[in-house]
């Protein structure tokens, strides 16, 4: 399975407002495994950056004045992403950008048309999945790293690759407690002889045969506390989900 995961930085909150992308990174992975592709790109957003955002992710209007417009670089983001399910946090502010800058494009040069992204690419929101994992609780990407014990020290200012990395990290805890998953296609085969030998150390796989393994069932009992448990559970998530929303 192919994701990418994306951030993008913006001169502001609404593009219908008129705001445009600044900053876009993404990172690549396969089947869990970061392959080490990336994409990253400052924008040249042709209008002021509100000192609001500047604020926030530190990329003012000198930073990019020299940096490609987003017609530049379109074809060669577009080519990273198309087909990819795209993990996002908060996917509807970044979808929403990159498709209302793609739709400018699209009326300026008519063919070939790019987008919409949700035709081409499967989105995971990772709110929302936050959301419905932690109901009732603070769930930015801050927050997550927290949760996670992740370490996001380095993150003084927002910036869109290294959100993505750190949105990586947080969706493979969140997805299955998998981090740091730093393998490319050339590295997997190095993955694969240390798996054999490590230090000198030999790693045998086991083949178990029926009945070597107890199988232990639980009681009635216990068996009577664990629904009771899940049923409370399952009212306090969607005590929850109403709460948030």
């Amino acid at each position: 399975m192919r994701q990418v995961i994306l951030d993008t930085e913006t001169t502001g909150i609404d593009p219908k407002d008129g705001h445009r992308l600044v900053e876009i990174g993404a990172i690549e992975m396969v089947n869990r495994r970061f392959t080490g592709r990336t994409y990253h790109q400052y924008i040249n957003p042709e209008r002021h950056i509100d000192a609001e955002v500047v604020a926030v992710h530190g990329i003012d209007d000198a930073r990019v004045a020299n940096e490609p417009v987003f017609a530049k670089i379109a074809d060669e983001f577009w080519a990273f992403i198309e087909g990819a399910e795209l993990v996002i946090h908060n996917a509807p502010f970044d979808v929403g950008f990159i498709d209302h800058e793609l739709g400018m494009l699209n009326q300026q040069r008519k063919t070939p048309a790019l987008g919409p992204v949700r035709d081409h690419c499967a989105v995971l929101d990772t709110l929302t999945m936050a959301r419905a994992m932690h109901p009732g609780q603070r769930n930015s990407l801050d927050a997550l790293c927290k949760r996670y014990d992740i370490d996001n020290g380095h993150r003084v200012l927002h910036g869109a690759l290294l959100d993505s990395e750190i949105l990586a990290e947080v969706y493979l805890a969140m997805t299955g407690g998998q981090t740091a998953l730093t393998l490319d296609a050339a590295s997997a085969a190095e993955q694969e002889q240390a798996d054999t030998s490590s230090e000198g150390l030999s790693i045998q796989r086991m083949t178990l045969t029926p009945g070597q393994l107890r199988v232990v069932r639980p009681t009635d009992e216990e068996q009577v506390a664990h629904k009771a448990k899940c049923e409370a559970h399952q009212l306090n998530w969607f005590k929850g989900m109403t709460s948030d929303a």
